[in-house]
């Protein structure tokens, strides 16, 4: 095969690409108005993520002089550069969209004031809120030079405040800003103060407060943002001295930090301390707003120490992420999408016989079309059977109030033996992680930190019975975390099984992890980083010879990221082969499909709706003889080598057919889905003559739905699942 730099894509490059594809749904005039809002907050979100922890990782490449190349031939400085310009175009589209979408709320009752759009009882309703409530949360901070500038913690915003004042007047505190600056020479120190008669201050905006401020009025919401709030009456603030200047900023933080595990005595206390540095990390982006003077803004980037390069001027409020304030606000349905309750399964209608159920057949379920409860249920029945002598359950992300980690602490407390490995280097959730693998502790849970130098990533919970043939094992694979707050969002599969082998594997598997040692043989699952990388390859290279030999080969992956090199070479080898693979990558995709002699026979789509496409699925025809895999992995380096992972088969006829079509309906949607192209460009994927639209995850409601129905109706018609749909 002849190999290119120019055959793959730059991951940085390939997920901002899958930001703008969140962000374009901010101006689908067919998507309605809130969502449109939460679609705008929530490509703003993303970005912070990405800049913590993709872009903060980059920049400590580049300052240690690494001049190594990515999978796309791009050093961290070229990958840089790329990113800066691809992001200074995506504040700017975010900027135009809100001013967009202001107008049509306002139409629809949800208006956004200003200074001047307030009448005189909107404004002594604001004074008092602010002398009551917002005052008491904000503390101004005097600055007098860079070098005396307070360490502000990451995503925080603040206002940078001019004033006009006379010296005398100014009582100087010392601030301590813990960054080991040494002062300037005398000569410096005079370029950077402030001029004559003038003075900078800081007000952080505190945390407990709002965001967004509701303002008592004739429409039906008014609000304000609380930085404007602040903004009226910092004269009052700073004892009526002229504000010459107030522009809001907010910082973030390097969060790509992480311990030194091989020199580690104690996880949990090194991960506390982790937290405390990611808060005083460097920074890796100044926002604000554009209407700010060059002065302020050089003295921001002096203090901050931070590259004229990483500022981002923004046209309108920073801090877009929390727009879901108001997006997620009650009322208002008329501007919302159209409730999709997640159905109930009627096989697991009587949580008293959830075992007896799983113990006649397996059971798949598709999240959040189907509802996530029997898998809450399946673990508080679980830990109120007598006949249970055992849990065995992996945690990555819970929620905060986590009915999953509430039902373990009760297992324990009737005196099951429960083992949890609790994740705590989960990026973001670490805080959450840490809160309950204490309380589980406490509650008598046997608690494992993961293991050294890999994050343990697999979704597996094991449930250990004694009944009147033996010991049975009864377990639940995911490709999703144990949240059930995200299982409302996010599409998954759930699999329950008491299948003899899987149930020994999912032991073998979860006894190794636990007891720090190399699992026994697994005879069904695979899991990284053992031979879950050589798996996927073998099951390509089977349909390589089937293709060769018979002319036949098909691969159907879901996948959330395809990055590994390895694997990307092994599929363009087997589209050279004339396998037909297709590719459902919901974010980052670094292969090229549809060039001519390396990729003609791959298409990748990506669908990007009102849910989070999180599952993954691998189909392989394996020569007539279909083979199935959930999956908790990636196609990533990270996923296969350096995490804890599991690849499942599933086995049973019907739940096989029924996820092999839901993979072809993903190529069928001509509303949600794009299409990458051979340049790296994607394309939107539209009806085309005589088609009707199609939408992928409205058709799995549909079917959800229908298969309730079918069970409280035997008169209901069913659909049937079949190969490939007719849309």
């Amino acid at each position: 095969m002849k190999k290119s730099k120019s055959n793959y894509i730059n991951r940085e490059l390939s997920w901002l690409e899958f930001n703008q594809r969140v962000l374009d749904l901010s101006a689908d005039e067919g998507v309605p108005l809130l969502e449109r809002l939460k679609f705008l907050a929530i490509s703003a979100a993303n970005l912070d993520e990405f800049m913590m922890v993709r872009v903060g990782g980059l920049q400590l490449v580049e300052a240690s002089g690494d001049t190594k190349k990515d999978i796309a031939g791009l050093t961290a400085t070229q990958q840089l550069s790329s990113i800066r310009s691809r992001i200074r175009k995506m504040y700017d589209f975010q900027s135009k969209q809100l001013k967009e979408l202001q107008p049509l709320l306002a139409k629809n009752g949800i208006r956004r004031l200003r200074e001047k759009d307030l009448s005189e009882t909107q404004s002594d309703f604001l004074r008092r809120q602010f002398t009551n409530e917002i005052s008491a949360a904000i503390a101004p901070l005097a600055v007098e030079n860079s070098y005396g500038f307070p360490l502000l913690s990451g995503a925080r915003l603040c206002l940078f405040v001019r004033l006009r004042s006379q010296p005398e007047e100014i009582i100087r505190p010392r601030i301590n800003n813990k960054k080991n600056q040494s002062p300037p020479d005398s000569d410096e120190r005079l370029d950077e103060s402030p001029r004559d008669g003038e003075r900078f201050a800081l007000v952080p905006v505190g945390r407990s407060l709002d965001r967004i401020w509701a303002v008592p009025g004739d429409k039906v919401f008014d609000y304000m943002y609380v930085e404007e709030v602040v903004t009226m009456f910092l004269s009052q603030v700073f004892g009526g001295q002229e504000v010459l200047e107030a522009v809001p900023f907010r910082v973030t933080r390097n969060g790509d930090v992480s311990v030194d595990e091989d020199n580690r005595s104690d996880l949990l206390i090194d991960m506390q301390e982790m937290l405390k540095a990611r808060e005083t990390s460097h920074a890796v982006r100044l926002e604000i707003c554009d209407t700010a003077s060059k002065e302020v803004e050089k003295f921001l980037c002096d203090a901050l120490q931070i590259d004229q390069s990483d500022v981002y001027p923004i046209d309108g409020p920073l801090a877009l992420s929390d727009l879901f304030a108001i997006s997620g606000m009650k009322g208002f349905n008329h501007l919302k999408d159209s409730p999709w309750p997640p159905q109930p399964v009627p096989d697991f209608a009587r949580k008293s016989e959830m075992f007896e159920k799983i113990a006649l057949s397996d059971r798949v379920l598709i999240h959040p079309y189907q509802s996530y409860e029997p898998v809450i249920d399946f673990l508080r029945q679980a830990a109120e059977d007598p006949q249970v002598i055992s849990i065995k359950q992996t945690l990555y992300r819970t929620s905060k109030n986590s009915e999953i980690a509430l039902a373990l602490e009760r297992a324990a407390e009737n005196g099951k033996h429960v083992t949890c490995i609790v994740e705590l280097k989960a990026r973001f959730d670490e805080a959450r992680n840490i809160q309950w693998a204490k309380r589980l502790e406490h509650a008598g849970v046997d608690v494992i930190y993961g293991i050294q130098g890999l994050k343990t990533h697999a979704k597996v919970c094991i449930v250990v019975r004694k009944e009147i043939s033996g010991i049975r094992r009864y377990v639940h694979f995911g490709t999703g975390n144990y949240n059930e707050s995200t299982a409302k969002l996010y599409s998954d599969v759930s699999f329950f099984t008491c299948d003899e082998q899987l149930g020994i594997d999912a032991i073998h598997f979860f006894n190794a992890i636990t007891g720090l040692s190399v699992p026994q043989s697994l005879g069904k699952l695979a899991a990284a980083p053992i031979n879950l990388r050589e798996s996927v390859l073998e099951m390509i290279a089977i349909e390589i010879e089937n293709a060769k030999k018979e002319g036949a080969g098909e691969i159907i992956v879901k996948l959330n990221s395809l990055v590994d090199k390895q694997l990307i070479d092994e599929l363009y080898r087997a589209s050279q082969a004339g396998v037909d693979v297709k590719l459902n990558v919901r974010g980052i995709c670094c292969l090229l499909p549809g060039r001519k002699e390396l990729s003609e026979n791959i298409r990748v789509v990506s669908i990007v709706d009102r849910l989070l496409e999180h599952a993954r699925v691998f189909y392989f025809r394996h020569g007539g003889d279909d083979r199935l895999f959930i999956s908790s992995a990636d196609w990533m380096g990270r996923n296969l080598d350096r995490r804890v992972e599991l690849m499942v088969p599933i086995e049973a006829s019907e739940q096989k057919a029924r996820l092999i079509n839901m993979l072809h309906a993903y190529f069928e949607d001509n509303t949600n889905s794009s299409q990458l192209q051979s340049d790296g460009t994607y394309q939107l994927n539209e009806p085309k003559k005589k088609k009707k639209r199609f939408r992928s995850q409205e058709f799995l409601y549909k079917q959800a739905h229908q298969i309730y129905q079918a069970h409280t109706n035997p008169k209901t018609t069913v659909f049937q699942p079949i190969r490939r749909l007719d849309s």
